[in-house]
């Protein structure tokens, strides 16, 4: 069996060697080399050509910003982040760069707390072995504003290219994302210049610490109104509430209202903010006036979800191979056979408007 081959670069010596050592521990991993800043993690990623790269952000003499920069336009490779929660401003803009993935260092400070980031790591390094690099490559551009010759772009994707009315009312659109969702999500939300007649929820894996900033970038590029869902926040129609990093969020029905709740993760939530816990809670509410949405990501949360949507009369789409970072979880969800119709992330504004009987002139 062919091994994964990792370079780790960091400028800390304690931190190369606790990586190193939680990655060896993952069977089929080997790390070849290390690097102390970004020009020499080039040269080692040029001379070795790994399958993978951890990448500290802070380094003297180069720093992982450029590192990554260089390295997706000459030398592509999946590239984890591993950062602190300080960072989080810094961590989104080097997912915007190519990184596929960021595990939160649990302090800022060289410390044997960073051995609590072993389960993550592993999970997401595991994810990461049928990587399609092209589609990372794609999602950068596009996220970048490039884009290719007679291509639109993702505003001209959305709302003019529709007529007509949809299949039916949606009052509330339900996404579940994972690896490659930020991305994803900030090139949705950038097509919506206005805010619509339906209200958006969204359960992005991601740790306590990142989700209020990620928040606040996906508010700065859309009409509608993106925060962080607080406990007891209205869902209300060109609102979009994004469950808390670490928390799970889930719908209640108030009487004459809806509305959100933050509750700690389940005992058997493999993935936090879980998505079936959302998608559940929503569907006991909407039924069929909602519209259930999987993105790109790794493992199967969502499928129960999706199952228990469809149960209750909502519809189901979910994110195409030829588009997702990883197909983890549109796999599992389409392979429950609830799903309504698979789309590339191109198509999928179109999809959603459409479905909420959005017209559009």
């Amino acid at each position: 069996m062919k091994k994964i081959r990792v370079v780790v670069v960091d400028d800390s010596a304690y931190n190369r060697r606790a990586i190193t050592r939680m990655l060896e521990e993952i069977p089929g991993v080997e790390v070849v080399g290390y690097a102390t800043n970004g020009e020499e993690g080039i040269r080692r990623v040029i001379d070795l050509t790994p399958d993978l790269v951890t990448l500290d952000l802070e380094m003297p003499r180069m720093d992982g910003f450029t590192m990554l920069r260089i390295l997706m336009a000459s030398s592509p490779v999946p590239v984890i982040v591993i950062s602190s929660t300080r960072g989080d401003e810094k961590v989104f803009k080097a997912l915007e760069l190519g990184a596929v993935e960021f595990i939160a260092k649990p302090t800022s400070v060289i410390s044997e707390e960073l051995l609590q980031i072993q389960q993550d790591l592993h999970e997401k390094v595991q994810a990461l072995f049928k990587l399609n690099m092209a589609k990372v490559q794609k999602s950068r551009q596009r996220a970048g504003g490039e884009q290719a010759p007679h291509e639109q772009a993702p505003s001209e994707l959305a709302l003019p290219a529709l007529r007509g009315v949809g299949e039916g009312s949606i009052d509330l659109v339900a996404i579940g994302s994972s690896t490659g969702g930020p991305p994803a999500l900030q090139r949705m939300f950038a097509a919506w210049k206005e805010p619509l007649p339906f209200a958006i929820v969204i359960a992005q894996h991601m740790p306590a610490g990142f989700t209020t900033t990620f928040a606040e970038r996906l508010n700065r590029s859309t009409g509608f109104e993106v925060k962080e869902a607080k406990d007891g926040d209205r869902v209300l129609p060109g609102r979009a509430l994004l469950a808390p990093g670490g928390r799970n969020l889930v719908l209640v029905d108030a009487g004459d209202q809806v509305v959100a709740r933050v509750m700690p993760p389940r005992r058997d939530d493999r993935y936090v903010p879980s998505v079936d816990a959302l998608f559940a809670s929503c569907a006991e509410i909407y039924k069929s006036r909602m519209l259930a949405v999987v993105l790109t990501g790794m493992g199967n949360d969502g499928a129960a979800g999706v199952r228990e949507a469809k149960q209750q009369g909502a519809q189901v789409i979910a994110e195409a191979e030829e588009s997702a970072v990883v197909f983890g979880m549109p796999r599992e969800a389409i392979a429950t056979g609830a799903v309504d119709r698979v789309v590339p992330l191109e198509q999928m504004v179109r999809e959603i408007v459409y479905r909420c009987g959005v017209k559009a002139g």
